[in-house]
């Protein structure tokens, strides 16, 4: 699933080519691209003009000269890709926001690929900013009010393990399965550690290492495994390369050569260092 870097990404990518533009035609392809819930169907937002895209952990949301925001959601495969109109529709092509005019002059839509239909497109309300499906996710360590003694408070006081509460969107949003467990290493943290059993120095250090890791994930332009995720442009992302633990269970840690485990977790795998994270 794409992640807070992955999600940042396409929203800086977004920005670059298609705000001021002023969307003429939204087209679905599949009863999944909208959210069921949403205030009014896709073509409502046409005529529009985008004033600008922004994002709260892994949703992004275009802003519009308008009463109502289009958000949109990844799910577990989703991307947002600009391209010229002329190109082959992909396979899994959901959905299509024509533009009225060329985007830096050489394309004129962006595509909402996606392989799973897990992601969604969202006309939504807005309040103080944020739009209803977001109103209950935490704000994430990039948001200037993003307040990390009480995130570190929050989540000391739980009798859960540490990975299950910083994958939890309402205490801290972004950070997912590959976050968790990179921050989880560099902090030298047991995933299956009791929150409480915790101090905070502790807590705090793995919250600093998510954003850590997070930083030079964008810089690289996210985390690319396969065809699931790309960039606005149709790239992949290359921070898999400097990833430690995740997806290399057997392989010796960097830090102690001993093997990375991979343990089940809930409905996902953690991968750790049995001997750098007690």
């Amino acid at each position: 699933m794409p992640e807070l870097p992955e999600v940042e990404t396409v929203r800086a990518g977004l920005e670059k080519y298609i705000v001021g533009q002023q969307i003429r035609n939204i087209e679905t392809f599949h009863p999944r691209a909208l959210k069921p819930s949403s205030l009014l169907p896709l073509s409502a937002v046409n005529g529009a003009k985008i004033n600008s895209i922004r994002r709260r952990g892994k949703f992004l949301w275009l802003e519009l000269d308008r009463e109502f925001v289009l958000v949109a959601h990844l799910g577990m495969s989703g991307q947002l890709l600009v391209q010229k109109s002329h190109v082959k529709d992909h396979p899994h092509l959901r959905a299509r926001i024509s533009l009225s005019g060329l985007i830096k002059g050489y394309a004129n839509e962006v595509r909402f690929i996606d392989q799973r239909t897990f992601g969604w497109l969202s006309v939504e309300q807005v309040f103080e900013g944020i739009p209803t499906s977001v109103l209950k996710i935490s704000k994430d360590p990039f948001e200037s009010e993003f307040d990390l003694r009480q995130v570190v408070t929050n989540i000391n006081r739980r009798k859960t393990a540490i990975k299950p509460a910083i994958l939890n969107q309402n205490i801290i949003s972004g950070i997912g399965n590959i976050y968790a467990d990179e921050a989880l290493w560099r902090a030298k943290i047991h995933p299956e550690i009791i929150c409480e059993d915790l101090n905070e120095n502790e807590i705090k250090k793995v919250i600093k290492s998510a954003i850590s890791i997070m930083k030079l994930s964008i810089k690289a332009g996210g985390t690319s495994f396969d065809e699931a995720y790309k960039n606005v442009n149709g790239e992949s992302g290359y921070f898999s390369r400097s990833l430690k633990v995740y997806g290399r269970e057997g392989e010796p840690c960097p830090r102690c050569r001993s093997k990375i485990r991979r343990i089940a977790f809930t409905n996902r795998s953690s991968h750790f260092c049995p001997r750098c994270q007690r």
